[in-house]
């Protein structure tokens, strides 16, 4: 997020590396048998009703309003490219969907020595700090700056749905983000679906992460991520559910995340209602080691036929567009 002290390695992650692809595109050649990739999708289930739904606040930076985040984990078995998505949230009441004017997406990685600042806290086994009780099973610091996307930099595209009218919480979190404070209150407004096509698609190695979006309204109102339901039902079950965690851009919480049920309302534990789509990409190589890149599109043309088949089924513009996002994959770990 802007306001957060970071390092970024690219802009926008989208930037090319120049890498000649006429070896790539000549490996195809030989490469006659498609082994397609299987789709991916993760969802946590819809919003639930009364009594025991929430609205947290997930809301962009904009003049007199702090931004906040939300984030809900979820898993990857293998690398995957990550298309798209889906959210569900509250907008005021009567609010035109035109008014929705931006939407961001950030990953995180799981809180560990390696993606954190861990001296700052009390160390194991809880990593406390003065604001928050535990670091475990909690967002990183810092997100992932090659999976930033956002619709106001042209990397993702958005459609938003009224699903609702009129559709209430019992539980809000905005702005009294510390342990005990308790919820805002109950809010009524109009249910809204929001999917996202990520147009510059998102690789990400297997492991499990957080999901976050955040949403900016033109007349600067908050827009309330809504809650799913615990536990998620179906094939979609997390081992272990990390449940859901919320900061803001104050100096006094910032890195720090606090848990939306456990920390902050003080009574049970929430997820939150989103879907992530995309397709796994098996045999590609790995971050860090020098054949990665070639051996990352080798696969991927053996997957589809070729690397231009590649490019057009997971939702790349162009193969200089791949290419670029496994030239980003393909970098060493920062630790």
């Amino acid at each position: 997020m802007n306001t957060f002290n970071r390092m970024r390695t690219t802009s926008n992650a989208v930037m090319s590396r120049g890498r000649p692809i006429a070896a790539a595109l000549a490996l195809t050649a030989c490469l006659v048998t498609p082994s397609w990739a299987d789709t991916f999708f993760f969802e946590t289930g819809s919003p639930t009703g009364l009594p025991n739904n929430l609205g947290a606040l997930s809301r962009r930076p904009s003049p007199g309003k702090a931004e906040t985040e939300t984030a809900d984990d979820f898993p990857l078995r293998e690398t995957t490219v990550i298309t798209g998505a889906k959210i569900f949230g509250l907008i005021p009441l009567g609010t035109p969907l035109a008014n929705i004017r931006d939407v961001e997406v950030e990953v995180y990685q799981i809180f560990s020595d390696k993606n954190s600042d861990v001296s700052r806290t009390s160390g194991a086994p809880n990593f406390t700090t003065p604001n928050v009780p535990t670091r475990v099973n909690s967002p990183a610091d810092v997100e992932i700056d090659t999976a930033t996307r956002a619709r106001s930099e042209g990397t993702l595209a958005i459609s938003p749905t009224v699903l609702n009218e009129s559709f209430t919480v019992g539980a809000t979190v905005v702005n009294s983000l510390s342990v005990g404070a308790g919820s805002a209150g109950p809010f009524t407004g109009e249910e809204v679906q929001i999917t996202i096509t990520f147009t510059n698609p998102i690789v990400l190695p297997s492991g499990q992460y957080f999901f976050r979006p955040e949403v900016l309204l033109s007349n600067g109102d908050d827009f309330f991520y809504l809650s799913g339901p615990r536990p998620i039902p179906g094939g979609s079950a997390l081992s272990p559910d990390r449940q859901a965690w919320i900061r803001n851009s104050n100096a006094n919480l910032a890195p720090d995340w606090l848990r939306i049920g456990t920390d902050i309302i003080g009574v049970g534990t929430f997820n939150m209602a989103f879907s992530v789509t995309g397709e796994t990409v098996p045999d590609v190589g790995t971050p860090g080691q020098t054949n990665c890149h070639g051996q990352s599109l080798s696969a991927l043309a053996h997957q589809f036929g070729n690397v231009d088949a590649a490019a057009s089924g997971l939702g790349f513009s162009n193969v200089q567009a791949l290419q670029n996002a496994f030239d980003l994959f393909c970098e060493p770990p920062v630790e």
